[in-house]
């Protein structure tokens, strides 16, 4: 963390994703034009699931294989760890998402490009008018924040929108 860097967790509330487990939200203020969310999810103890599994029997024991490495490939390459919203006032909007495995994606929107940051409960394209939205880009699609975290998110992001 870079000096004038502030993180700090939004713990006056809890946070659970849609499913009802829970997840963390925190922000860390770069700068009055500049912040960063993490959300994050619990993350899933290889270990024990390797410990419960092998106290299964023995005709079980190529099942359990099978099994751990299904649940091993999900969990390196499709379990999401946690996702990023980096916004930066006059440049654009960073998305992040790391991987169990460590592997991340980053994708990068031009301020430019951003017409508005909004809550959408749900995402209709209108054939009809094919030029009224480029795009939509979901966030936080893994992690699935219910309300009260997205209008935390919301909010911080439209006073930085608002100050460019």
């Amino acid at each position: 963390m870079q000096n004038g860097d502030q993180q700090y967790s939004m713990e006056d509330e809890t946070y659970t994703d849609i499913d009802g487990k829970a997840i963390s939200l925190e922000c860390q203020r770069h700068s009055g034009f500049c912040r960063e969310f993490t959300v994050s999810s619990a993350k899933v103890s290889i270990g024990r699931v390797m410990v419960y599994t092998c106290a299964n029997t023995a005709v079980l024991s190529s099942a359990i294989i099978i099994t751990l490495v299904g649940m091993m490939v999900h969990i390196h390459f499709v379990k999401v760890d946690h996702e990023t919203l980096l916004i930066i006032g006059s440049l654009g909007v960073q998305v992040s998402s790391s991987y169990a495995s460590g592997r991340e994606s980053t994708d990068f929107i031009e301020m430019g490009k951003i017409k508005d940051i909004v809550i959408n409960e749900a995402i209709h394209m209108d054939p009809s008018e094919p030029d009224a939205v480029s795009s939509v880009v979901p966030l936080f699609q893994s992690s699935k924040p219910r309300l009260n975290c997205l209008v935390k998110v919301y909010k911080s992001c439209q006073e930085i929108l608002a100050k460019c």
